[in-house]
């Protein structure tokens, strides 16, 4: 008996095939609560650049993860993970609540004007247990007044007028979460960080290129909540 197929089906064996590989599935865990460049994950894998770019490629025509260029280095790229549905569960699935080490997040941008403050925010709505502060390296005078109007629609709690310099409000023991490329690229290289390439919803100045920062930022907060020490979300 002949078995029909449709697009979903093919979707899901792609995905299998494609993580099924244990390279490939150790490159998405890698990248499940961090992007990085190809080189940054060549190094931190140990594998050599030729193979790591087939693995991507496989990945990335699996729709695993895509590559989109630096906001600021345009020579660098980034790799990203698209997790859905149970893909998300099947690449969490070996990975620890001891993924990271951390007693307090500082989510860090250029500006501190819209997504390091709107990550802040939903990080301490959602995981009060462990406390969240934002900051940047070239603080604004205030918060963008789109993502205060974000704030408000989604129910965040921001002060419009709370903006931070990094030097004023990251401790050592810090885990700093750089939400945008050109903060990756200018801090020291030892310090300890999550990078998430998120585009500047400022430089679109819409209230759509607002909500899809603002749905990357907390898309990428349920991933790092999975590899935390934390008790559990808020409802």
């Amino acid at each position: 008996m002949s078995t029909r197929t449709g697009p979903a089906v093919d979707e899901a064996v792609r995905l299998h095939q494609a993580l099924a590989e244990p390279s490939r599935l150790t490159i998405a865990q890698a990248l499940f609560t961090a992007d990085a460049s190809p080189g940054e994950l060549a190094g931190s894998l140990g594998v050599s650049s030729n193979l790591l770019a087939h693995h991507l490629n496989v990945l990335e025509a699996a729709g695993v993860v895509h590559r989109q260029r630096s906001e600021g280095d345009r020579r660098r790229h980034y790799v990203t993970l698209d997790p859905r549905g149970w893909v998300a569960d099947q690449i969490a699935a070996g990975l620890t609540r001891q993924q990271h080490r951390a007693t307090r997040l500082a989510f860090v941008c250029t500006h501190n004007s819209a997504r390091s403050q709107l990550a802040a925010a939903h990080w301490n709505g959602r995981y009060p247990a462990m406390p969240a502060v934002s900051a940047g390296t070239h603080p604004a005078a205030a918060v963008h007044p789109r993502a205060v109007a974000l704030a408000r629609r989604v129910g965040l709690r921001l002060n419009s007028t709370g903006t931070r310099a990094i030097e004023d409000t990251v401790a050592a023991d810090d885990l700093v979460i750089a939400v945008c490329d050109r903060v990756h690229e200018e801090l020291p290289e030892q310090l300890r960080r999550v990078h998430w390439s998120i585009p500047d919803p400022v430089a679109r100045d819409t209230d759509q290129a607002f909500t899809d920062a603002y749905r990357q930022l907390t898309d990428r907060i349920d991933r790092l909540g999975r590899t935390l020490d934390l008790e559990g979300p808020t409802s």
